[in-house]
């Protein structure tokens, strides 16, 4: 197997970076087509010197949404998107379709969609549906963090919970010797990301919060919005998933679980898998206290489930085809299911634990 990694073209980050965007895209062609979120629309659109027509988001990256999009843009050459992750991978796929550049300008830093040749494909409501593999990364992901800044605190939080999974999922691939996103063993380099992002988001996780409760830009708010958006981006495309994307999957099946956001649902997979594989109690205990110092969920219920069908959730993570095989000896659903289980009860033991302190 060959050692593969793939980047995208360009990644600009900083405070006032939306004032870049004409110029940039200008420079990859001349007929733009902008897919926007609401808040981006509203907000963000109108600021922007740019000759473009605009494609209104419909809220779910579905293949019909991919399709309608598609048809409005015919004969643009350049794809903008402009708001979070569903947004994000609704554009990349219509620029595939169309031939055509892409450019992402995220308006939250709550996944790590924007640097990948990768798409999520849900059902238009909302359940998992594929992994859509792309041929190419975007040309340009350029950040404002002075926008980020301004999102709500929550979908930053989101993002670190995206961004906890990168490392654990890597070494698992490693351990496996599993192939990673783009078909290749992955390289040192992408190991090494990975764990720099697990390394950034415990040093600057809290801090970066503050900022962002405030609405202004600091060191640690740009360390995080990269971990969550570069180095989370390119240490899962280029070192690998493995069991927490997987049981974030699964846990899409449950309606209650749907109004989650992405990386809320990958911190209970990450907790779960920490069960799952093994991992000694001190790296559990770290987990878990970086979780409950951010604001990410640490029990079932956290997600707004009550009495969950674990088995269903166990049984899509582990349905063929899905990363959670690139564990190490095998995985069952059963084994899930306990997991899941021994997670959520450890998440519960140590909230009661802090009540009875206070």
């Amino acid at each position: 197997m060959l050692s593969t990694a793939v980047f995208p073209g360009r990644y600009t980050q900083g405070a006032g970076a939306l004032a870049e965007l004409s110029e940039a895209v200008s420079g990859l062609g001349s007929k733009v087509l902008v897919i926007a979120g609401r808040t981006a629309r509203e907000k963000l659109v109108p600021q922007i010197k740019l000759a473009h027509a605009l494609g209104a988001f419909g809220g779910e990256c579905s293949d019909e949404e991919i399709a309608r999009l598609a048809a409005l843009g015919q004969g643009c050459d350049v794809v903008v998107a402009m708001g979070g992750g569903k947004v994000i991978d609704t554009a990349k796929a219509v620029a595939h379709q169309l031939r055509a550049r892409s450019v992402i300008v995220p308006t939250i830093a709550s996944t790590d969609a924007p640097c990948s040749a990768v798409s999520v494909s849900y059902t238009p409501e909302g359940a998992f549906k594929r992994y859509l593999f792309l041929p190419r990364n975007p040309d340009l992901v350029l950040v404002d963090t002075e926008v980020i800044a301004r999102s709500p605190v929550r979908l930053l939080v989101a993002g670190m919970g995206d961004a906890l999974s990168t490392w654990f999922e890597a070494d698992s691939c490693r351990r496996s010797r599993s192939r990673n996103q783009c078909g290749g063993q992955a390289t040192g380099a992408a190991y090494a990301l990975a764990r720099l992002c697990y390394d950034t988001i415990l040093e600057y996780g809290q801090s970066a919060r503050l900022a962002c409760e405030a609405r202004v830009v600091t060191p640690a708010l740009e360390h995080v919005v990269e971990a969550n958006t570069l180095l989370s981006g390119l240490g899962f495309e280029s070192a690998g998933l493995a069991a927490a994307h997987s049981i974030h999957n699964g846990l899409t099946r449950l309606k209650a679980a749907q109004h989650t956001y992405h990386g809320e649902k990958v911190a209970v997979g990450v907790q779960a898998g920490l069960f799952l594989t093994d991992r000694p109690g001190a790296q559990i205990g770290e987990v878990y206290g970086f979780c409950e110092s951010v604001g990410l969920p640490t029990t079932l219920a956290d997600l707004g489930l009550q009495d969950p069908d674990l088995a269903l959730v166990a049984r899509t993570a582990c349905a063929e085809g899905e990363t959670i095989h690139h564990e190490a000896g095998g995985v069952t659903p059963e084994q899930v299911t306990a997991a899941l289980a021994t997670a959520d009860a450890y998440g519960h033991r140590r909230k009661k634990g802090r009540s009875a302190s206070t």
